[in-house]
């Protein structure tokens, strides 16, 4: 029963249909421009590399005049192609509006599956019934059955094409996210999900959060950090915070070095207790650089070796053991102290553990007595006439 004023069925159909031939147009359009273009380069008097240069730039002019990217672009050209020339009924459907674009890109995936001219024949001549009856989702699990009929014996080959372009890609989308996906094989991706669910059920009712956020947590936790919850990564990450922002005057968000993510200025928190190593770069309203600071525990090795040849040697009064043969201390610790110049110096191991022990502690000339790490939050040294805070030597609880 169709309510009074309600576009019926039938018109639905006739709308969609109108949509698709709508899509088809562009696509026959885009694609004649592209071959008649490249003709014209191609017939013309110049380089081969100016021909390929001027062919490259096609993409480029049609992503222009449709607000589509170049890839966009280059990925329905190719699909328009080869539909047109190995799928004559799937494009004629496409052309009649009985499947429109979306359709036309699950069956061109699946003809690149298939590697016999006489299977690509076969999916064209039966796909378009399927096609224009079902849903797109529907659609891809049928051409996915087929290609897994049609070419049994080429099942193995297939899959090890396939696994040979494993990868992992990172996209970052709004408000400071971003989709980390990995394509491996189903084996592979069946454990890891195993896995997740059994790990994220393992904290217990009183875990607070949702069991997709304890999966994303534990996910992350794995890749950034090694068995014993050290950091395990190589990759230095920058982002940049305006230092109203980081005093907490305005919301100015902390953006990446290459500008292609953002996020909330109250992250940077977060940051500074995890063990990636990461860069704060604070500026001022003009842009220029004011400070810069590794968020992570662990110094990277340009900062160990700036350390290693400013100190010389073991910072305890008194110990000769070279920088290069100690550990880089927080003179604060992480994540409290940051991981600084100015908050990180080389200790030896021994007065290293004695320090992390709390039983290390300095004595000023003033004769006063201080943990070891107490002179860190002490100011600049301005005359060392006045400088109580200066190293005299150390005392052991």
């Amino acid at each position: 029963m169709t309510r009074s004023g309600a576009v019926s069925e039938g018109r639905m159909t006739d709308l969609a249909r109108a949509a698709a031939r709508a899509e088809f147009a562009l696509w026959s359009g885009q694609l004649e421009y592209s071959i008649a273009e490249e003709a014209a380069i191609d017939a013309a008097d110049l380089s081969p590399l100016a021909k390929q240069a001027r062919i490259a730039m096609i993409a480029m002019e049609i992503g222009t005049s449709t607000g589509l990217s170049e890839g966009q672009v280059r990925r329905r050209l190719s699909i328009a192609r080869d539909v047109r020339e190995r799928a004559p009924q799937t494009w004629l459907a496409f052309r009649k509006g009985r499947i429109d674009a979306a359709r036309v890109t699950v069956i061109s995936d699946g003809m690149d599956k298939l590697k016999r001219d006489e299977s690509v024949m076969r999916l064209d001549q039966r796909v378009v019934a399927y096609a224009e009856t079902h849903t797109t989702a529907e659609l891809r699990q049928w051409v996915r059955r087929f290609v897994a009929r049609v070419e049994a014996d080429l099942v193995k080959e297939r899959a090890e094409d396939e696994r040979a372009k494993r990868a992992v890609h990172v996209e970052h989308v709004d408000d400071g996210m971003a989709w980390l996906n990995i394509y491996t094989t189903s084996l592979v991706a069946a454990a890891v999900d195993k896995r997740l669910n059994r790990e994220a059920k393992a904290f217990g009712a009183d875990d607070e959060r949702t069991a997709q956020q304890r999966r994303a947590d534990l996910a992350a936790a794995w890749l950034t950090t090694n068995e014993a919850g050290e950091a395990a990564i190589g990759a230095d990450v920058a982002v940049t915070i305006s230092a109203d922002a980081l005093a907490g005057v305005n919301d100015d968000p902390i953006v990446a070095a290459d500008g292609s993510w953002t996020g909330p200025a109250g992250w940077i928190k977060d940051l500074a207790g995890s063990n990636t190593l990461w860069h704060r770069i604070i500026t001022d309203a003009a842009g220029k650089t004011l400070d810069h600071t590794y968020l992570g525990r662990f110094a990277p090795e340009v900062v160990t070796k700036a350390i290693a040849f400013r100190d010389g040697v073991c910072q305890a009064p008194g110990c000769t053991r070279p920088s290069a043969e100690c550990d880089i201390d927080h003179r604060v610790p992480h994540p409290a102290g940051l991981t600084s110049g100015r908050n990180l110096w080389p200790l030896c191991r021994r007065h290293h553990q004695l320090k992390g022990h709390e039983v290390l502690h300095w004595m000023l000339p003033s004769g006063r007595v201080v943990p070891a790490e107490r002179v860190a939050h002490s100011p600049p040294i301005a005359d060392a006439s006045h400088a109580e805070h200066e190293l005299a030597t150390f005392l052991v609880d």
